[in-house]
């Protein structure tokens, strides 16, 4: 939608000096025309918005709102387009969004065209001929390989990417991000033989002898040298990168963005991005406590619940398990079908003893700040309700607002422990469709897969939570997350878990005001209310009356930040 086509200033002789006197403002700009949805139980929709310095001034009929104009008053005529707060991201990381931006896209179909080994090698060969990170770094990165989608149902080994070169070290992430492969030089390069242990929270996956590594690096095998993968950019590949990654969030209506697990690097990036003004949606960190401790930069004014130039570090990130679809989370009961090599028994591992936990959660909680935590397996979330207990006893506190990120297979029992100790789950829904029946056939089984990202089990308990899209894993494509999680189909087209299914208003909520409130910033955003931003995304449809099986269909035609335009859509289609 372009819209200088519906922008028109107001003729002068609409506005009369009496009605300037007796308005309290005048408006900067004034939305009017379209299907407002507020996400306010109090005034669910309206048809005209009103702002002024960034703010909203007036919502309701046009009639009430159209006091506020004035002689330079902006009209946006939304021709019966539907507005609604800018969605506020649950969980995700820009700025690996932005290194995918620059690697080999490995992800299967419909994202993708790699669902065999075969397709990897021919992908990764033709990238090589045109990577800049090839030339300028003399290194070759894939993302976003899926095992469960590849025909070999296994994972590449490193004589497969050996195929491919064995002049330069070549990495390929899995889909899940706590996954990687390398071939044999990448292998050296991390210093990694036969004789290297597995270390504490990982896994070197060995060849039939039991000794050599076969190229696949599990959790810390692969957190632990991630640095050696990544290559050192410069500051302006870095920020083109991030810029590259914020496009993509501000076309799919994001104005709020969450860099999570953030490295030293990243928050020094970010930062920088802020202050020489590169950044046009608010972006919060929250940084990786088990790498940078109790580093200087978590005790400096970045670490605040206020932006400085659209940036601020939130908290802090802890990660106790890995990943369901790899086989890394860490579960009470064994996985359905137990990966090659591992015992009837195999239910995961966690990335952190008991103690090393609590080490890290007292250590934020000591300093009051905000806790997110990875768990995906039940097992993993009894650590993290037990850890949190135990943290708060020590350092008691009021209103921390922990959170829980993906608790994808939650079990009923422990819905109660996480309302009584206020943590609040964002939920990764989006895995009913992109692994929902790898998850009923291999990974927990039908029953348990049925109940992942158990949403309607948060409704019936009165426990308010997000939705994310865990971005680089699947693309932050808002529509998708919409879908996802009202309707729950899978590729094959099964519902799983019909009883979870949200209404389309109870999901957007979860993408704009739970979330703002996950954030600590249910007062400024996340629904269209006098005295808050005046961020905004305009739909092509209503998702409240659209046919739910064409949410995904929704296009994003702009979104807006602080009442400035961030992203317009200049052509019809994806």
């Amino acid at each position: 939608m372009k819209r200088h086509l519906y922008r028109l200033l107001l003729p002068a002789l609409l506005c009369s000096v009496a009605n300037a006197q007796t308005s309290p403002v005048i408006a900067d700009t004034l939305y009017t025309h379209g299907n407002i949805i507020t996400m306010n139980d109090k005034q669910p929709s309206a048809d005209a918005v009103a702002v002024r310095e960034g703010r909203i001034i007036a919502v309701g009929k046009a009639g009430s709102v159209m006091p506020f104009k004035g002689l330079q008053t902006v009209v946006v005529d939304l021709h019966g387009k539907t507005l609604l707060p800018g969605f506020v991201d649950g969980h995700s990381h820009l700025a690996d969004v932005g290194l995918q931006a620059s690697a080999a896209n490995l992800l299967p179909r419909p994202d993708g065209a790699v669902n065999s080994i075969g397709e990897l090698q021919k992908v990764l060969r033709a990238f090589m001929t045109t990577s800049t990170l090839v030339k300028n770094h003399h290194v070759l990165l894939g993302m976003n390989y899926d095992d469960s989608q590849l025909i070999e149902k296994r994972h590449p080994t490193r004589q497969e990417l050996d195929a491919i070169s064995t002049e330069i070290p070549i990495y390929v992430i899995h889909q899940s991000g706590h996954i990687a492969v390398a071939n044999t030089l990448g292998l050296g390069n991390f210093g990694i033989t036969g004789a290297t242990q597995n270390p504490a929270g990982g896994v070197i996956v060995r060849e039939a002898d039991g000794m050599t590594p076969n190229g696949v690096l599990q959790e810390n095998a692969f957190f632990n040298n991630l640095t050696r993968i990544l290559p050192s950019l410069s500051q302006d590949e870095a920020y083109q990168q991030v810029e590259a990654s914020q496009a993509l969030y501000l076309s799919n209506g994001f104005t709020t963005i969450q860099d999570g697990k953030s490295s030293a690097t990243t928050l020094q990036t970010l930062s920088g991005m802020a202050a020489a003004g590169r950044l046009k949606a608010d972006v919060v960190s929250y940084a990786d406590i088990a790498a940078l401790g109790d580093a200087a930069i978590l005790h400096g004014p970045l670490m605040s619940r206020s932006y400085h130039q659209h940036f601020r570090i939130g908290g802090v990130k802890l990660t106790f398990d890995g990943s369901p679809q790899g086989k890394t989370a860490w579960f009470t009961q064994p996985y359905f079908v137990v990966p090659d090599g591992e015992n009837a028994e195999y239910a995961g591992y966690p990335a952190f003893t008991d103690a090393d936990a609590l080490k890290w959660f007292c250590l934020a909680y000591k300093n009051n700040w905000q806790v997110y935590t990875h768990a995906n397996g039940d097992a993993a979330i009894d650590q993290l309700i037990r850890t949190e207990r135990a943290a708060a006893s020590l350092y008691p506190g009021d209103d921390r607002r922990p959170v829980l990120i993906h608790g994808q297979f939650i079990r009923k029992d422990q819905i109660t422990p996480l309302r009584q100790q206020h943590i609040f789950p964002s939920l990764y829904p989006m895995h009913t469709y992109y692994w929902g029946d790898w998850h009923r056939q291999s990974v927990v089984g039908p029953e348990r897969a049925d109940n992942m990202s158990p949403t309607g089990w948060m409704l019936e308990d009165g426990i308010l939570f997000s939705i994310h899209s865990d971005a680089p894993v699947t693309f932050p494509n808002s529509m998708r997350i919409l879908d996802s999680a009202v309707n729950r189909t899978t590729r094959s087209g099964y519902v799983a878990g019909p009883h979870h299914r949200l209404d389309p208003l109870t999901a957007l909520k979860a993408m704009t005001l739970w979330p703002a409130y996950q954030y600590f910033e249910e007062n400024n955003k996340g629904s269209v209310e006098v005295g808050k931003e005046a961020d905004f995304v305009i739909l092509s449809e209503n998702p409240l009356k659209i046919n739910r099986a064409k949410l995904k269909d929704i296009q994003v035609l702009e979104t807006i930040k602080d009442n400035q335009v961030v992203f317009e859509r200049h052509s019809a289609g994806p």
